[in-house]
Parts: C-alpha cells; structure tokens; sequence
C-alpha cells in the first residue's frame, strides 16, 4: 500500500454505496492509499443508548495504547431518556487524535459516524461538521417503511451533499444481524472495527480492549463483541476506499488513560484522604462510583447520604475526628452545602469540597459545561468565610489537584474548594503515570497530651494558625460551636472578639499566598494581547495562542489554577502587555450589543477579579454554549480585536 501525506481540501459532493461487484476475494484494502495524517477529529453519535459512548472511549483508548496523543470528549443529551431519532438526543464521543499531545478537542470534525440522520443533522445544524467531512452513516432508513422517514434520510443526505461532505450509507444493521439477534446491542463494536480499519489500529490491541471494558461480563459476551469488532474490521477493508494512518506522539514515558472524574478519585486516594461523602448529582456522580468500588482497597469509605446537606455535614464529622474528608457535588449541590461549609470555616476544621461544574441557574443544563462558579466559589455563603479556591486545567491535574487540596486544607485548617467542569469530568486524556510518594500523605495526626492552658484556637499572630485539636487528645477538651467565639472556643458576642476571630481566619489565605509561586507567562513575556484564563480551557487557550504567534501575532496567555488567593507576581505581569482579555466558558456583556455600553456592562467572572484586585483595564470574551471552546473560536475573537485595535 502507497503512502502519502493528506492535505485537506472539499472532497467533493458524492454519496458513496458500498461496491457489490468485485473480483472473487478481492479488497479495496488490497488497492487504496494509506494516507498519513497529523491530526483527525472523529465523532460517533447516535440515540442515547446505542453505546456511541463506550465505542469512542474505547476507541480513543486503543489509539492512545498505540502512541497517539488523545483527547475524547462525550456528547450528552439534556434529558436521561430522549425520543429516539430526534436532533436533541445525539449522544455519543468525539475523539481527537494526532501524532503529538493534544490537549483540547479541537475544532470541527473530519470523520463522523452516525447511526440514524437525526443525531448527524443535530451535529450539522450547530457546525459540527466541516467542509469535506467524512461521513458513515447507517443506510436502513433510506428504505425504511414510513415514507417520511425515508425522506427524511434523503433530505439530510442532501444537506451533507450541499455542505461537501463525502458520505457512504453503511449497511450497519445488515451486517450485525449475522451475528447478534439485536443489532441495536452490537452496532457499536461493528463501528469500532471499522474505524480500526480505517485508522490502521492494530486489532489486537483492540481485542484486548474489548476484554478490558467488558471484563466483568460472561465469556459469551466477550466473544461476542470481539466477533462484532472483527466484522466492521473486516467489512472496511472490502468496502471501504478511505485508510489513514496517524504516527504516533514521541512520548515514551509509560501513561494512563482516565477521564477527568476518574482521575479525581485516583487523587483522592493518592492524597492519603480516607473518607468520601456524596449525594449523587450529573456530572459528578461518576467520581463517587468509581471510588464506590476500589476505594475499600486502600481502606477508604465512601459515604451516600440522604442529601447534600447531610454529606458534608459527614464529611465535616469526619474530619474533625482526625480523618480529612472530600465531599463531591456539582452547582445546585454546592449551594446547598453553604451552610455547613460555613460552619467548618468557622470551627476551622480541613475539608475539601469538589464542584464538577456544569451549566446553570437551578437545574440549568445537567450535563453541559460552564465555568460559571467561580464567584460563588469565591464568595457564595453568608458573613466572611475565607475559602482556598484552585481549578484543575487538565485531566493530569484532576489528579494532583486532589494532593495539593488536602495538603493545603490540612495545613490550614481551611475549606479547598477544587472547581472541575463537566467537560473535564468526562474526557479522556493520557497523561505519565503518577510515580505514587509517601509525601503526598497526611502525616500521622498528633494525638499528644494538649498542654496545660493551650487554646483550642490559639491563633498565630503573623498566620492566624492554630493547632488542631482532635477529639479524645488528653487535654484537649472543648466545646465545638459554630457561634462567634473566642480563642478558647467559647461563645462571644464582643466586638473585639469578633474582629480577631475574622482577621486570623482571613490570615490564613495571606499565609497560603506568600507560599505560592507566580505563574508563567506561555508565549512571549511581553506583547500586544494576554489572555488569562482559568480551568478547562487552558489547552484550547493555548493552542489558540500558538496558531497566532505562528502568524507573528505577539500574543501569549496566563493561566491560573489559584484562584483564591491569587499568587503573587500576576500584577507585574499584566501590565508588561498593551492589552489583557480573559477568556471563560461563563456569562459576559458584548460591546457589539447596541443596549450594552461601560455603565452596564457585565464582565465574566475572572475578569471581574481581576479588575477589582489589580485595578487594571481588562477586557473579556467568553462563551456559553454548553461546550467547550474551540481553539478556532478563540483565534477568531483575537484576530477581531486585533484587527480593531489597527483601525
């Protein structure tokens, strides 16, 4: 087979039916180009249910066991059951995979299958799709009974003709019926043999992924699904004329592959935590699963209580007894813990909470992303209650994120609020296995004799530091009280009282601040533009940043995981450049809007922080579409700015 390197152009309107009238033996394999590609952008969708998911987890899983850098990303339907063939009910993975570390899922697609043209047209209509996109898509329903939905397949088919799109209608149900009784429990191990094919994965690797994903199943099922996989391999490879190749990344280090939730369970049980309470919420709830069953392995527990209220009133239980405790949630979930993190702000007993963010106000969009929290994270709650607030920016630091949460809460006697989304709850990335230190646990707790006189909150003058004392520490005895109280923690009303209590409470994020070290600037140190952001957009930041400075744009970025407090040095840097935009998946004001002018105007969150602590003009762009940013989306608003800016 003929190699050659791809460049990307229409590849022109045509519908493709697969060939019947071949030599005897004969396969398009045996003749069509192996095309070498960089980079591809790959989706499967169908009707929730029909195991898009799992065919695109396990196929990024398989290209990543080859070398690949990779990054999935799932698509959900709003509801838990969706109608059936409806725009609204695509489900399903999108799979970036490329020759180097990818760290965001990229622009729009270059191959996607479909299992019924609703799901596809839902991907069409919001741009999903660009020119020249490959498309597979189930061929049933160009025949199927009811005329309106035969023409419905034909309509679409046109729209994807109009758009040039290159579309084979595949014989999907045709096929898995050879093998499975149903082929709606089959069609998605069909698709991942074909899609083995058509990127020159290796087949076993694939088989031993099958083995791996249903490893809890019979023997029966297994067999099964690796005969399913073995079909698609075999029937693209008479059928179909595409076949690509994507070198794989030079990394050689031995990595994982784990979606952002696993990797925050990983973390907790690598930070030495040992108590995990919940109530289960969309998109956090996968986390608490996980740990549900391996957590008992490393002799952690995880708690489902009645309602959010009650797991962080466990979890606070838990580590004030001595056993630092995570609790998980997502945004309507932490608005209800605000009490009771409250109260362990006032009693100052460690506790790290996890919001998986997603889209809002009230139910909002469950299983959308938006990094709409921070604020609240910040200062949601009543009175002043100083919280430590930092934001994983990948799937790498879901995991180490953990570490550095329960280091921190314990040291300070303070609540870690960690604020993950739901697109980095959901995505795969592989990252270099964790090299597991004794450091990153919990040093034994002090349970010595408490000295004569010493307060249970004799704050430090300088850090607002006090011991920690632990229940049935000889000496130790005092009542516990989430009232105004004073060092000895009894209840006060004294105004002076009152004031030293919230001033060493505020101390402690002052003391967490001067131990951070100030972040660094990708790109140039000084320019035209900075773009400072925070969380999971960072890889599409930073890609958009990299396409610029190709096009000697002097732009670079900031990225920051503290988010409360702010580490040091980010003033000096922001005024080394002419201008400073941040960039967030949260609400904010456009200067296009004709109603929208500088009394009015809403920023997004980080923007607001910004401007209020370092007094320094910052402009803001940001989306809200309940996906992540496209790195494309993102050159696009610069060039803009920029191009205002030399008007």
């Amino acid at each position: 087979m003929s190699t050659q390197t791809l460049k990307k152009k229409p590849l022109g309107k045509q519908s493709h039916r697969p060939a019947t009238k071949k030599a005897k033996g004969a396969r398009v394999s045996d003749v069509k180009p192996v095309v070498t590609l960089k980079e591809h952008i790959i989706e499967i969708v169908s009707d929730s249910g029909e195991g898009a998911q799992r065919c695109g987890q396990a196929f990024g899983a398989i290209a990543a066991r080859m070398g690949n850098g990779v990054w999935t990303s799932e698509i959900i339907p709003a509801e838990i059951q969706p109608p059936a063939r409806s725009s609204a009910g695509a489900s399903g993975n999108r799979i970036r995979i490329a020759s180097h570390q990818v760290t965001n899922w990229g622009d729009e697609d270059d191959l996607v299958v479909a299992f019924n043209e609703q799901v596809l047209l839902s991907r069409l209509e919001e741009g999903e799709l660009q020119p020249g996109c490959i498309v597979l898509i189930e061929d049933k329903w160009r025949t199927d009974d009811d005329p309106e939905i035969a023409s419905a397949f034909a309509e679409t088919i046109e729209k994807l003709l109009a758009d040039e799109c290159r579309v084979y209608e595949i014989p999907m149900e045709t096929e898995c019926v050879k093998y499975v009784p149903d082929p709606r429990r089959g069609k998605n191990m069909f698709v991942l043999g074909m899609l083995c094919s058509i990127y020159s994965l290796d087949l076993e690797m694939a088989r031993e992924q099958i083995a791996f994903v249903f490893a809890k199943k019979a023997a029966s099922i297994i067999e099964a699904n690796v005969e399913l996989l073995e079909a698609g391999f075999d029937w693209a490879e008479t059928n179909l004329d595409i076949k690509f190749r994507i070198p794989p990344s030079d990394v050689r280090t031995p990595q994982i592959v784990v979606n952002g939730n696993i990797a925050l369970g990983l973390g907790i049980m690598a930070s030495g935590m040992e108590v995990c309470a919940m109530y289960p919420i969309t998109p956090a709830t996968s986390a608490s699963h996980y740990l549900s069953e391996v957590f008992q392995n490393v002799g952690g527990v995880v708690h489902q209580a009645e309602d959010e209220i009650a797991a962080c009133a466990f979890a606070i239980g838990s580590s004030y007894a001595g056993k630092c405790a995570v609790t998980i949630t997502s945004g309507p979930g932490f608005a209800l813990k605000q009490e009771t993190i409250g109260l362990a702000v006032m009693t100052e007993i460690p506790l790290v909470v996890v919001n998986v963010q997603r889209g809002g106000p009230s139910t909002g969009l469950p299983t959308k992303v938006e990094q709409g929290d921070l604020l609240f994270a910040c200062f949601g709650g009543h009175g002043d209650n100083p919280k430590v607030v930092m934001a994983p920016s990948n799937i790498e630091d879901c995991f180490y994120s953990m570490i550095t949460a329960r280091r921190i809460a314990e040291t300070f006697n303070m609540v870690v609020v960690v604020l993950s989304d739901a697109s980095l709850a959901s995505s795969q990335q592989p990252f270099p296995r964790p090299q597991i230190s004794e450091e990153w646990l919990a040093s034994p707790v002090d349970q010595s004799a408490v000295a004569h006189g010493a307060k249970p909150y004799d704050w430090d003058s300088r850090t607002g530091l006090a011991r920690r004392f632990i229940p049935g520490q000889p000496g130790g005895m005092h009542c516990l009280t989430g009232l105004a109280h004073d060092r000895m923690s009894r209840v006060a009303y004294d105004p002076d009282i009152n004031q030293e209590g919230i001033l060493n409470r505020s101390r402690k994020l002052a003391a967490l601040q001067k131990t951070l070290k100030a972040p660094v600037v990708f790109g140039g140190d000084e320019g035209d533009l900075l773009i400072v952001g925070w969380g999971g957009t960072r890889g599409a930041i930073e890609e958009a940043v990299e396409r610029l400075r190709a096009d000697d744009q002097k732009v670079s970025s900031l990225h920051l995981t503290f988010l409360q407090p702010m580490p040091p040095g980010i003033k000096e840097i922001l005024q080394r450049f002419d201008r400073v935009l941040t960039v967030e998946n949260n609400w904010s004001d456009s200067v296009d809007d004709e109603i929208i002018d500088e009394d009015n105007r809403r920023f997004s969150q980080l923007a607001w922080l910004l401007r209020a602590r370092y007094l320094v003009d910052i402009d803001c762009w940001s989306e809200v579409r309940g996906q992540p940013i496209k790195p494309g989306a993102i050159v696009r608003a610069i060039r803009e700015r920029l191009q205002r800016k030399g008007q």
